[in-house]
């Protein structure tokens, strides 16, 4: 895997696990609040979410890197 393919399939990973992550540990904020959503989250936590999808990416980017690197599986002629 080239070091381009690598990048791009890191981003395609860290951005599903960003999704997977999100609606962790949301609470709706109270209904006292005017002018908000009520379906906002209260505190939203995103650079926590942030750090903990980067290190879930990173690890599911190994996996992938390992399995496309051993030629486990080959798509190539022989």
């Amino acid at each position: 895997m080239g070091w381009v393919t690598g990048i791009a399939v890191y981003i395609c990973i860290w951005w599903v696990v960003i999704f997977a992550v999100l609606p962790w540990g949301v609470r709706s904020a109270e209904p006292n609040n005017q002018g908000f959503d009520p379906g906002a989250p209260e505190n939203p936590r995103l650079l926590l979410k942030a750090l903990v999808t980067t290190a879930i990416s990173a690890v599911l980017w190994a996996i992938v890197f390992a399995i496309v690197n051993s030629n486990l599986f080959s798509f190539r002629t022989p």
